[in-house]
């Protein structure tokens, strides 16, 4: 856990995520990335100067493989309380719509309902589990795919709902947090999304792996191509 907080807590102060008296809503899928946030996140809040209220937020996407009684478990354990929203997403993306690229479709209804559940409760904060490997994927996406120098950023504020999008695992990355479950022995909820090792995503990863084998430092180029553009969100106190 020590050497996820010291790149969870180096994010959260560059980027000003957390103040006094926040309310933070973790967007909790089961993956390994969420539950190590809640899980990171829930450390840090014991010793942090600044003190914040902790919830998680689940949405039932409507695929057989989501298990409410896990997340329950998951959260109890970490005390934490759990609120865990019924949608459509499923019915709504493949069944009816059927989409042939529905990773952004799907990700934007998840977070409406996130927002929505969130504001219900009281949040002023989503927190969200994408690391450094979805940093730099999302990099290349857009680079290749719509043909922008732009990834997501750190801290977003939305001005419609007055609700800001907090990102602490970016400077993590997906190895840790891999090393960092199997370590202390968590179960993660298995996935079943048709588009589980076969979106635009898996090949950019898989693009990733496969430069560093020639060129090692790839991944911090990368990186600090992003830190130094004019990326929007991305001037950080260092």
């Amino acid at each position: 856990m020590q050497k996820i907080l010291s790149h969870l807590r180096k994010a959260i102060e560059d980027y000003h995520m957390i103040e006094e008296g926040d309310k933070i809503a973790v967007g909790l899928s089961g993956g390994k990335d969420s539950i190590t946030l809640l899980s990171a996140l829930k450390a840090l809040q014991r010793f942090y100067p600044k003190k914040f209220d902790l919830i998680a937020i689940s949405v039932d996407p409507g695929f057989e493989f989501f298990n409410r009684e896990f997340l329950k478990e998951v959260c109890d354990k970490l005390e934490v309380p759990l609120f865990c929203e019924e949608s459509h997403i499923k019915e709504i993306v493949f069944d009816i719509r059927k989409e042939k690229n529905p990773c952004s479709l799907c990700a934007n209804l998840r977070r409406g309902i996130l927002n929505t559940t969130a504001i219900r409760e009281g949040c002023n904060k989503i927190a969200l589990g994408h690391n450094e490997d979805d940093v730099l994927e999302t990099f290349l996406l857009n680079l290749f795919y719509t043909g922008s120098i732009s990834t997501f950023a750190p801290v977003s504020y939305m001005d419609r709902s007055q609700m800001t999008l907090i990102r602490p695992l970016i400077y993590t990355p997906e190895k840790e947090i891999r090393r960092f479950v199997k370590k202390n022995n968590i179960t993660v909820m298995p996935k079943a999304c048709p588009m589980d090792g076969v979106s635009k995503r898996e090949d950019m990863k898989k693009m990733i792996q496969d430069l560093q084998i020639d060129i090692p430092h790839v991944r911090a180029n990368l990186y600090g191509a992003i830190e130094r553009s004019n990326i929007k969100g991305w001037k950080a106190d260092k």
